[in-house]
């Protein structure tokens, strides 16, 4: 035998005799091992297809409530509770929020009061020289007929003639711009009422009064600050008219806002109350879009009742939007419909166990919320217990769990 013959043979034998080493090892790991299964019982359940997506809650009118005048906030008015307005003070249409030094602008008012005043002394005056001037027009009057009667006879000269005609013509003229003085006195008067009427409107502006029945949410000045009103009202109050009814609005992405309608019913709860389920109704769905890296989302207004006061303003809401959804069905955990064991494929089965094992199941599935899925299938019931999962657990060891369809490798000693 040549060495080549000879270290083949060695090989082999070597070979054979590590594959029988590695099978008794086998052997005593899998006597050493036993399968556990992990199962649960068949439930029924309240099963939602729904569209998940965040939003915040909003009061469903707000008032923003401005100044109409500049100056310094010299007080704030009382509340229903007869507190001082503030943050959360309840308000009715009317009340007094706040009130604006008015001492520039009731010094103007007077002014202004005075100025009609003034004009209504010019009226008059102009009036009474109007009533002159047609005394003197009469007196023209007779006195150019006079001369016109004397004139044939000679005992009024002609210089005299043309003096009382002249004399009559300046007392008609005289007249007309007495009427004229008359209508620009008027119209003095009007400008002194509007200027009037404007600075008496300017100090109502000062005492900034509620326009609805609402809660103060926003407090926006301070007694002494001074507020300037230019081309816009400077913002003093944000009035929430009605907290009892609330809106949320939700960003949808544009891949699932064709699946809502208004009128849909949603679901949605918010970190500070756990555990706490809100129902909303889909109220609009707004067509103006927005883009954020790239992502178009529209906003959906929800409307919820508050009647219990517990929703605030700009709480973060998780909304679900619900699809479809199933009352009281069976349902098994997704999982129990992935699970393989041997080489069945999974899907359209389920293992259950029994006594003398598992036992595969056809059934037939329904709606999927995501954790659990709806089954029916022939002798399916509460009872039933499903298996979810296998460990495989050795004896004498600290509960390692591994998959008992998987080979082993050797004990490393």
């Amino acid at each position: 035998m040549t060495i080549w013959k000879k270290v083949s043979v060695v090989v082999i034998i070597a070979a054979l005799g590590g594959g029988g080493w590695y099978w008794w090892q086998e052997r005593q790991n899998r006597a050493g091992e036993q399968v556990q299964y992990k199962t649960v019982n068949l439930r029924r359940s309240d099963l939602i297809d729904a569209i998940s997506a965040t939003g915040t809650i909003e009061p469903e009118e707000l008032v923003d409530v401005g100044a109409q005048v500049g100056g310094m906030v010299a007080t704030f008015g009382i509340d229903e509770d007869g507190k001082t307005i503030d943050y959360g003070s309840r308000v009715k249409a009317g009340m007094v929020l706040a009130r604006i030094d008015d001492s520039l602008y009731t010094a103007e008012l007077r002014q202004c009061e005075a100025q009609l005043a003034q004009a209504k002394a010019n009226l008059l005056s102009a009036e009474a020289s109007l009533k002159q001037l047609y005394a003197k027009q009469e007196l023209a009057k007779s006195n150019f007929a006079r001369a016109e009667q004397l004139r044939p006879s000679g005992a009024v000269s002609q210089s005299e003639y043309d003096t009382s005609k002249a004399e009559l013509d300046v007392a008609v003229a005289d007249i007309a711009v007495g009427a004229a003085t008359i209508e620009q006195a008027k119209a003095e008067i009007a400008s002194a009422e509007a200027a009037r009427d404007r600075a008496q409107r300017n100090l109502g502006y000062c005492t900034i009064s509620s326009p609805v029945d609402g809660v103060i949410i926003d407090r926006q000045v301070n007694v002494g600050q001074t507020v300037i009103s230019s081309m816009s009202a400077p913002s003093l109050f944000l009035i929430a008219k009605d907290l009892k009814r609330m809106q949320i609005w939700v960003a949808v992405n544009e891949a699932d806002i064709g699946r809502i309608q208004p009128g849909q019913r949603t679901i949605f709860t918010v970190d500070t109350f756990p555990g706490e389920t809100f129902q909303g109704i889909v109220s609009k769905v707004r067509l103006n879009a927005t883009m954020s890296q790239n992502v178009v989302t529209y906003v959906v207004e929800v409307t919820t009742d508050n009647s219990s006061g517990k929703l605030l303003p700009y709480l973060t809401a998780s909304v679900k939007f619900v699809i479809n959804e199933r009352k009281q069905v069976l349902a098994v955990p997704n999982a129990a419909l992935r699970l393989r064991l041997g080489d069945e494929e999974p899907g359209g089965a389920i293992w259950v166990l029994e006594e003398e094992g598992p036992r595969r199941v056809s059934v037939e599935t329904g709606l999927n919320d995501g954790i659990f899925t709806e089954v029916s299938g022939e002798g399916l019931d509460e009872n039933t217990r499903v298996i979810t999962g296998v460990t495989a657990v050795e004896a004498g060891s600290d509960q390692q769990s591994k998959n008992p369809f998987l080979p082993t490798p050797p004990k490393r000693r």
